[in-house]
């Protein structure tokens, strides 16, 4: 009588590696979403590859919410994610028109609510926050790397009569996308450094954050450079005063030697950087259009204070409460595009643009969420001890967004970063004990 012999060791399934692979399909559809940002950008084009991704992402969490056995979000996210919903639907019935209606509402719920819901629900563990979070890394250097080139060549974007200013695949007509990614990376390579005591990860993101410093400056976008000092300063306090001051040497030594040493850019650099202060003295045209364009978003407010003047309503009142220093529009050109001039059409400051069209309510509604997102974040990292390296990338990329909205607003193909930032920092605040990492039990 023979008896089967047992499998052998060598034709076993590597079960660890399987479980692993598992974890990370879900969360695919949203790197798809990354990817398809790094495709060059056909100007006017009102939808992008990476938009058509972001429905397909949704749709899978759809899918994952049906075949779910309990409610796919804990009450606290539920009402985080429903209160925009109301504040959006009120500035909607106010719009100047059924299209900006329409076109105003599908935009502010695809990104403050859809793609933030989809990711949270899809971003199963840390596995899959860490593929998410390097493929941001992964599209900064991409678009970094073709910015960097365009000045080298001189076939950015024009700046001051010279094709040198770094837009990526973005083109002149949106030179804060490139800005955006290469910020986003920045600081998502700065808290996957921070946050992990795996040396090996701790080189390769620390040498991403330096590498990304250079085409960062090149964007000669100031705020851009504002949010990313401010939120990778709060990184390196949160993870401990000695190791920012040693990071903050490293960086600044970095900057002089590209800046100072090789002289990239050191002219247009300054004036760039000193341009920031010049508010009262002498400031140039584009800051004066923004003050203008605030005072605008501040006058319309203070005739329609509680529901504002409707979604996309800002270019029809913009003219009715300007004042005269306000400029025809920003003169674009460079990176195989011919000039133009691009109408200003927002106030560049997202709080002002949603208190503007949106009044109390959506300011309310809207930025509340934001900030009670952030504050549960922050909350959640300060009583765990482990899952760092997804924390603090979470709440950075929350914490940019907050800051940078000062001096921008949602437009153009890379907004629909914006709604992925604000996923995977609810991912790490709000989702479900097991299905967020804690003090006690971090997923792996």
């Amino acid at each position: 009588m023979t008896t089967s012999a047992a499998p052998s060791p060598a034709f076993a399934l590597p079960w660890p590696a399987v479980r692993r692979v598992r974890s990370v399909l879900p969360v695919l559809p949203v790197v798809a979403v990354v990817v398809l940002l790094g495709l060059p950008v056909t100007p006017g084009r009102a939808a992008t590859p990476a938009d058509a991704a972001s429905a397909l992402a949704v749709l899978c969490a759809v899918v994952h919410a049906v075949r779910q056995a309990r409610a796919p979000l804990t009450r606290t996210a539920a009402v985080v994610f429903g209160l925009p919903v109301v504040g959006i639907a009120v500035a909607a019935a106010g719009a100047v028109t059924t299209v900006d209606a329409v076109a105003g509402l599908a935009r502010y719920l695809q990104i403050f609510v859809l793609v933030p819901i989809a990711v949270l629900l899809l971003v199963r563990d840390r596995q899959g926050a860490r593929l998410l979070l390097w493929s941001l890394v992964g599209l900064a250097l991409w678009q970094g790397g073709i910015g960097v080139r365009q000045y080298l060549t001189g076939t950015g974007a024009s700046y001051q009569g010279a094709d040198i200013r770094a837009v990526g695949t973005f083109g002149p007509s949106d030179v804060m996308g490139m800005a955006t990614v290469v910020s986003l990376g920045m600081v998502a390579a700065i808290g996957l450094a921070l946050g992990t005591r795996a040396r090996r990860q701790q080189v390769v993101a620390t040498a991403c954050a330096l590498v990304l410093l250079l085409p960062l400056a090149l964007s000669f976008s100031r705020g851009a450079w504002i949010a990313t000092a401010l939120t990778g300063g709060a990184l390196l306090l949160l993870a401990g005063v000695r190791r920012a001051a040693q990071v903050f040497a490293a960086m600044a030594a970095v900057c002089v030697v590209l800046v100072g040493g090789l002289g990239l850019g050191a002219t247009a650099l300054e004036e760039r950087l000193t341009s920031i202060t010049q508010v009262a003295d002498a400031p140039d045209q584009s800051v004066v259009d923004r003050y203008t364009m605030w005072a605008a978003a501040g006058d319309m407010w203070s005739g329609h204070p509680v529901t504002g003047v409707g979604l996309k309503g800002f270019p029809a009142h913009r003219d009715g409460h300007a004042s005269l220093a306000l400029s025809s529009g920003s003169e674009t050109g460079g990176a195989g595009q011919a000039y133009r001039r691009q109408p200003l059409l927002s106030p560049h400051n997202m709080y002002l643009l949603i208190l503007s069209e949106q009044g109390l309510l959506g300011l309310v509604t809207v930025a509340g969420s934001w900030l009670a997102l952030l504050l549960f974040a922050l909350r959640r990292l300060r009583r765990t001890v482990r899952a760092r390296d997804c924390a603090l990338p979470a709440c950075g990329l929350l914490l940019w967004q907050l800051v940078n909205f000062l001096y921008s607003d949602i437009g153009g193909p890379a907004t629909i970063l914006t709604g992925i930032c604000l996923g995977l920092a609810a991912w790490w605040a709000l989702a479900a004990r097991d299905g967020a990492p804690t003090a006690k039990a971090s997923p792996r």
